[in-house]
């Protein structure tokens, strides 16, 4: 099953457990304002997600004066995937990470660490850059933005079903009381382990297009690799440390070690590098190639250190 059926069949998923939790409680009336709520709240949140992630982390911007070769990078790799210019951002912290954000690539930001501009080299810089533009691109906010409104309607109309479990409304199911306690304990986890599901599909996607944007697979694959083994050195200032916004970054520390863990919002990072890795020895034909970015030199300070020179390997940078 591929990444887009599988989020389709995610979501139906938690559409069915709202209604199966509808069904469990009886009170028709409560999951009606329950859902009310929950879309007014959702709603708030996906007009003024990009707004509100931002000024979490302290986003400073990024212009053509402070910063023209990661603006001109970024405008470069939009180029490539025939996206407009999204906005470009700076986060004031050592861990490394990067985060896309908008409720349309019309509305978007990129945003990148202080630590990740100093751990990377030029091309893995690219393929994250790349892969943030790949969740603007396959408008995974919008997807993310749905799955929370649906599993936010969920866990409310539980709180509502514990709230009046000795109420009436709970003779309204087959179960009686039993069926409004089981929808009360289980029905939130179950929508929040569904929901982290959607966002581990996204990641795997994004990455996969990520890849076709920059042209090369294996530029992502080792800023993943380095991106993991720099997070963890940085646990008492994680760029992901508001956990609603956990699931934009890139990486999250918290993810499963050998799997893909039930409980994390992000794939196994090694699942992904290798992923990433049969895709560049699997025929990998260089992406959009169609596209010719400008090849701007680079001045490098650190890892980007060691004079101007100008790149030419890959079909970008």
């Amino acid at each position: 099953m591929g990444n887009a059926m599988r989020t389709a069949a995610l979501l139906a998923a938690l559409t069915a457990l709202f209604m199966g939790v509808g069904y469990l409680i009886g009170g028709a009336l409560g999951a009606v304002i329950a859902l009310i709520v929950a879309i007014a709240i959702n709603a708030f949140a996906y007009w003024n997600s990009d707004r509100l992630a931002l000024s979490s982390h302290g986003a400073i911007p990024a212009t053509r004066a402070s910063d023209p070769e990661l603006v001109a990078m970024v405008e470069d790799l939009a180029r490539r995937a025939d996206l407009p210019m999204p906005r470009v951002y700076r986060l004031p912290t050592d861990q490394p990470n990067a985060f896309a954000t908008g409720r349309s690539p019309e509305h978007s930001a990129v945003a990148v660490t202080d630590g990740l501009m100093r751990m990377l080299n030029r091309e893995e810089l690219a393929g994250v850059i790349a892969h943030e533009l790949a969740h603007i691109k396959n408008r995974d906010t919008l997807i993310m933005t749905i799955a929370a409104t649906v599993a936010g309607a969920i866990s409310m109309l539980s709180q509502f079903g514990l709230f009046f479990s000795s109420s009436s409304s709970g003779s309204k199911n087959p179960l009686g009381i039993v069926g409004v306690l089981l929808a009360a304990i289980l029905a939130p986890i179950a929508a929040a382990l569904v929901q982290m599901a959607i966002s581990r599909t996204r990641e795997y996607s994004a990455d996969r297009l990520g890849a076709e944007i920059c042209g090369q697979p294996m530029w992502l694959a080792a800023a993943l690799q380095k991106i993991a083994g720099g997070a963890s050195h940085y646990e008492n200032e994680p760029a992901e440390d508001n956990p609603s916004t956990a699931h934009m970054f890139i990486i999250n520390p918290l993810s499963g070690r050998g799997m893909d863990n039930l409980f994390s919002t992000h794939p196994n990072t090694e699942n992904r590098i290798a992923a990433l890795r049969e895709m560049a020895g699997g025929g990998f034909d260089g992406g959009m190639r169609s596209a010719s970015p400008a090849q701007p030199s680079v001045r490098r300070s650190g890892p980007w250190g060691g004079g101007t020179r100008r790149r030419s390997r890959g079909p970008w940078g």
